[in-house]
């Protein structure tokens, strides 16, 4: 007897209870090994599948779209980001895709939170250095000596839901708000915040101790935080990003650092495909830079969140309905289906 349950194909694991509940829902087949599979892995897992579950590992470019079998006919995203398809081909060969929006802010702002106190206090080299010394000499007047948060001036570059939820823990630890975004923010976001908007972001990098980075990659927006715009920014200032690596220019970063002019970074998300740079390894070892493994959503509530949305996508598309989280090129109109003839 043929099976009426949409097949689905995985690309990796996820948390338990969201592999059971999908067996349940579909025909599913998941990548157990766990690692990132090769385009033409993909190709072939997605043989009579009508659904592929994709995460932020794997690249699904416009080749590997160009020979995804007729039937698949969605790309459901495990995450919130889609820089890793190629959304405008998706969209030509009739894909619908979706994406797991909004679950991720709470966590993702709680991370930004913890690196902003790390860096200036000091907290990982003071955890090190316990560990490396057998017999710690104890506390002293000048030991260990950081710097206060409250009175500092917080720029955060875009004020979305999760640049909106930074702003409120900054808030509430002193922080002074500023902000640059693409839109102003309403005064009734502003004023609880006593938040200031910047329309010229070069002026605000000049005028804050702290740059938080939680702006979407777009093609606008790649190295937004560029060489030039590093070297504008107030000396002995911090840089920090819980986003996407390609907000800012690495490199920039790193020299800006070695050479003073920045103080340091905290980073959960840095270029590393071809392995972490050298430098920023150094720079961390050397508790410049803090650097955590992009963890900022990384909680099990959030996973089984992101779970349970990709799950509602699915049914709600091959229900035959517009999925809640679908996700379009720029231009195309929000009433409109793509077909898979």
């Amino acid at each position: 007897m043929t099976s009426t349950k949409p097949k689905v194909l995985v690309t990796r694991r996820l948390p338990p209870a969201i592999e059971r509940r999908m067996a349940t829902l579909f025909e599913t087949d998941v990548n157990e090994a766990d690692g990132m599979l090769a385009p033409s892995d993909i190709v072939e897992g997605c043989t009579g599948k009508d659904v592929l579950v994709s995460s932020i590992t794997d690249r699904i470019d416009a080749a590997l779209i160009a020979q995804l079998p007729r039937s698949v006919r969605m790309i459901a995203q495990f995450g919130n980001g889609v820089d890793n398809i190629d959304v405008e081909a998706a969209w030509g060969a009739g894909l619908t895709v979706t994406n797991t929006p909004s679950v991720l802010t709470e966590d993702t702002a709680d991370m930004a939170m913890a690196l902003m106190l790390a860096l200036p206090r000091r907290l990982v080299e003071g955890t090190q250095m316990l560990l490396r010394e057998p017999v710690w000499a104890g506390w002293s007047p000048t030991s260990m000596l950081g710097h206060r948060l409250r009175g500092k001036a917080l720029g955060i570059v875009g004020m979305g839901r999760i640049g909106t939820a930074v702003a409120q823990r900054a808030r509430a630890f002193g922080l002074n708000i500023h902000y640059w975004s693409r839109r102003r923010r309403p005064p009734g976001l502003e004023t609880p915040l006593e938040a200031t908007f910047w329309p010229d972001l070069d002026a605000m990098l000049a005028a804050v101790d702290i740059v938080s980075l939680h702006t979407p990659h777009t093609r606008e927006t790649f190295h937004i935080l560029s060489a030039e715009r590093i070297a504008r920014m107030r000396a002995g200032s911090f840089v920090v990003n819980v986003s996407r690596p390609e907000l800012l220019d690495e490199a920039a970063l790193v020299r800006a650092i070695e050479t003073g002019q920045l103080s340091g970074a905290a980073l959960d998300v840095f270029e590393h495909r071809q392995g972490i740079d050298a430098r920023l390894l150094a720079l961390a070892q050397s508790n410049k830079v803090v650097l955590t493994a992009h963890m900022a959503s990384a909680t099990l509530e959030a996973r089984v969140e992101m779970g349970e949305t990709v799950i509602v996508n699915i049914r709600a598309f091959m229900d035959g309905h517009q999925p809640p989280h679908r996700v379009l090129p720029d231009g195309a109109p929000k009433s409109a289906r793509p077909s898979r003839s």
